[in-house]
């Protein structure tokens, strides 16, 4: 039954209705007194995707009728979170599907609760991917995504007394109804053996070979447009179980290839401070690349014929350093496979694939112990070092000295040798993107500078976006409703309409209208922690936000030494008129990253000094959500008055949420770093709050002699706050707990974290000021929503289809 014929609302959801109870008792195997909510969930689910598969399947067969160039996106995370709610509103079935459940008793968005959020992603590089699948299919351009079908996801974090504890994400255990099995797009992947001569090439011949086995998922675009495709890989042994070690009584060890095979696809971001961690990173990528670089080469020859004109029909696009993998792996099978000369094959690599970096911290660049990439990957090995002698002699021959030749290199030789994998991206691809103006001038400057001298043309700058669907129209519908009213409809076809807010920034009623749904959504987010985390907030409060992975240069430091800060100074002047301030924290650290790990206790245990102090009354709390995702991320945004951006300058790509939040009407208190930048050139200085050290003048500081002893010393307010933090004020039961995470502040402080602190209190007690004239407030709020349209990760990707993909 198709559900695209131009019906009413009304038959349009009796058509919904009797579809889903066909659902019910043929597919689900329940009627309707008998079924359950998740079972009425599941049905829901399976009659949107019978709508959804129509126009998936046309889709797939208008890219193939009009012999179209496919995007390929490379990426290990794709944080997609819910789908239901995504999909019904991209194909405009919404209330329709509301009707047709109430008709039965249940609530949509209570079924919505249902599903569980995808564990296919940790950060903004995953979520990012999943903006820019949304926003592909939105656009009418064929692609398809390529990653792992994580089964447990990195973890589902637990708060334990403060602790962050590691568990298992369980997000498969009763199925996934949106996903499709393609047991004909399977694949051998090999690891370890060795490279034999065969007379007219070579052969590697793997030790190990595991089967890759795609599961689909479709993508809906705005509208239903198209749909596109992202496809996961599974892994399975070729031999399941060894029945001679089984029937021989070794039951365990006759399972062991299918234990290893399954390591392949368990857990995104194994812990590598191991060497057998190590080990299991590098197969991952391998098997997920190889993969997807087979699948793509597969489809070419079908349908093309002549893979030397892959790069017609075909953008291979590397989401950060992970898959950089792809670029050998390409070459073996043009060359090993396919037959084609090595410079040929050079070419048509180098003309196909794309890489976009998205990070300058040396660890995040990736590179791998020479020995155990040889030991994995022996052929692989061979033509990197075939690569590399074409690059470095081309290095030599342009001119460059001895050090820029050895910066250049595949190989780092520099201690233990190892392969650099971002290297390897950027001399194998024709386009190299940054994803903020001042991270990809960097790029240029520092990680990247010799490559930069010998390819002058190959880096350019696509700024991130985020999708105004997910970000704005579903997660916000009050906000919709009342821009609408104010400017009509057409910004949610074209979200640069946004700006025509702007005439009406001063409007006192618009104003009032968008500060009765801001409060509303505090209002909810507010009951939502309260069961969440037994917090109780007061939704009159000023909701200062930071939601995002722990790591020291993302400086949630910096904001916990402030509000220690904060709560002293509410202690001691208890006279001053506090503006009552609520500090929402959220985020996971890895599970190796131990000072990341501290962060997390040293917040819990702030919030329980604070949140027990009735000295401080309602004028501060503090609270830490467990297990941050999409979905809490979809909740927490909409109530935001503050988004806190105050990384090191220099050192965050970009950032996704900074433009999340400025969507939804919250203002930004940030360093000038990433896309923070370009945010304040769009909303206007005066609609942002920046503060610190800019990224030259950290590197000025680093370079000569920065002295952060002496700053904390001339600082009565910072040297109170870490010595109250390190003495064990905050932890009685552990007080050396902190000890050495506030030395480290003292005596090297490599994220500027005492640099920028007085500049940061000094920023957020205007931030109070600015609050108290609430109108002013209303209209920066107002202000950034206009402004900030241009953040659409469908501008973004209309950039890369023109510039990179030729699409």
């Amino acid at each position: 039954m198709s559900l695209d014929t131009p019906l009413s609302t009304g038959s349009k959801a009796a058509e919904i209705d009797a579809h889903i109870i066909d659902v019910l008792r043929h597919r689900v195997g329940k009627d309707e007194r008998a079924a359950k909510p998740h079972d009425w969930f599941t049905a829901a689910v399976l009659t949107l995707r019978d709508a959804v598969i129509d126009r998936w399947m046309e889709s797939t067969r208008r890219t193939y009728d009009a012999e179209g160039k496919r995007v390929y996106y490379l990426s290990l995370e794709f944080l997609i979170g819910r789908l239901l709610r995504d999909a019904l509103s991209n194909m405009g079935l919404t209330r329709e599907m509301e009707k047709a459940l109430a008709a039965h008793g249940f609530d949509l968005a209570a079924l919505e609760e249902l599903e569980p959020d995808a564990a296919l992603g940790n950060g903004g590089l995953g979520r990012l991917a999943a903006c820019f699948m949304e926003s592909l299919a939105s656009l009418d351009i064929p692609a398809y995504g390529y990653g792992i079908r994580y089964v447990n996801g990195m973890f589902r974090q637990r708060i334990d007394d403060g602790w962050q504890v590691e568990l298992p994400e369980t997000w498969l255990s009763h199925g996934n109804p949106w996903e499709f099995d393609r047991r004909e797009s399977a694949y051998r992947i090999g690891f370890g053996g060795e490279v034999v001569d065969k007379g007219d090439g070579v052969e590697w011949r793997p030790a190990e070979q595991v089967e890759a086995s795609a599961v689909d998922t479709p993508v809906v675009g705005y509208r239903g447009k198209r749909v596109n495709t992202l496809r996961l890989w599974t892994a399975t042994a070729l031999d399941p179980i060894r029945l001679d070690a089984f029937n021989a009584g070794d039951h365990v060890g006759a399972l062991l290839e299918e234990a290893r095979a399954d390591a392949l696809v368990r857990v995104l971001y194994p812990a590598d401070s191991t060497a057998a961690g190590q080990e299991l990173r590098l197969r991952q990528e391998y098997f997920f690349t190889a993969a997807s670089i087979q699948d793509i080469v597969r489809r070419h020859a079908q349908y093309a014929g002549d893979v030397r004109t892959l790069h017609e029909k075909a953008a291979i696009q590397l989401n950060d350093t992970h898959p950089a993998v792809a670029v050998a792996e390409l070459m073996r099978l043009l060359v090993d496979i396919h037959g084609l000369e090595f410079n040929e094959a050079w070419e048509v690599t180098k003309k196909t694939v794309g890489y976009t970096n998205h990070t300058l911290l040396p660890e995040a660049l990736e590179s791998w112990p020479l020995p155990l990439f040889e030991r994995l990957l022996p052929r692989h090995m061979q033509i990197i070092y075939a690569i590399n002698s074409r690059v470095l002699r081309e290095a030599r021959k342009a001119g460059l000295n001895d050090a820029a030749i050895a910066a250049i290199s595949l190989i780092d030789e520099h201690g233990e040798r190892r392969v650099r994998m971002a290297n390897l991206a950027f001399v194998g691809a024709h386009s190299i993107n940054g994803v903020a103006a001042l991270h990809t001038d960097l790029m240029k400057t520092t990680v990247f500078a010799d490559l930069h001298a010998l390819y002058p043309t190959r880096i350019n700058n696509k700024t991130n976006g985020v999708t105004p669907r997910r970000w704005l129209q579903q997660c916000n519908p009050g906000l919709v409703s009342v821009i609408k009213d104010a400017i009509g409809p057409e910004f949610l076809e074209d979200a640069t309409k946004l700006a025509d807010l702007n005439a009406l920034a001063d409007d006192a009623h618009l104003g009032e209208r968008i500060a009765e749904v801001k409060r509303s959504n505090k209002v909810a987010l507010s009951n939502h922690l309260k069961q969440l985390t037994g917090v109780r907030l007061d939704p009159d409060a000023l909701f200062d936000v930071q939601i995002k992975r722990i790591h020291e240069y993302k400086r949630q430091l910096l904001n916990l030494i402030e509000t220690v800060a904060l709560y002293d100074q509410i202690r001691s002047h208890p006279e001053r008129d506090w503006v009552p301030r609520v500090k929402i924290f959220g985020g996971k650290a890895a599970s190796s990253y131990h000072n990341a790990k501290l962060t997390i206790k040293l917040a819990n245990d702030i919030a329980r000094r604070v949140n027990s102090d009735p000295a401080v009354g309602g004028l501060l709390k503090v609270v830490f959500v467990p297990n941050y995702n999409v979905t809490l991320a979809e909740r927490i945004i909409p109530a935001a008055d503050l988004s806190e951006q105050i990384s090191t300058a220099g050192m965050e790509a970009s950032g996704t949420g900074n433009m999340k939040f400025a969507l939804n009407g919250a203002l930004t208190i940030g360093t000038l770093d990433g896309a923070n930048i370009e945010i304040k050139d769009h909303v206007g200085d005066d609609n942002i709050v920046i503060f610190g050290l800019t990224a030259d003048e950290v590197a000025h500081q680093r370079g000569n002699g920065y002295n952060p002893r002496a700053i904390i010393e001339a600082s009565k307010e910072l040297q109170q706050a870490i010595n109250a933090i390190a003495s064990g004020v905050f932890s009685p039961d552990d007080r050396d707990r902190y000890k050495a995470l506030m030395g480290g502040i003292y005596d090297s402080d490599w994220f500027m974290v005492a640099a920028d602190f007085d500049a940061y209190h000094t920023a957020q007690r205007g931030i109070d000021r600015r609050w108290e004239d609430q109108a002013a407030w209303r209209a920066s709020a107002i202000r950034n929503i206009a402004n900030v349209g241009w953040f659409s990760s469908d501008r973004t990707i209309s950039e890369y289809a023109r510039d990179i993909w030729g699409v």
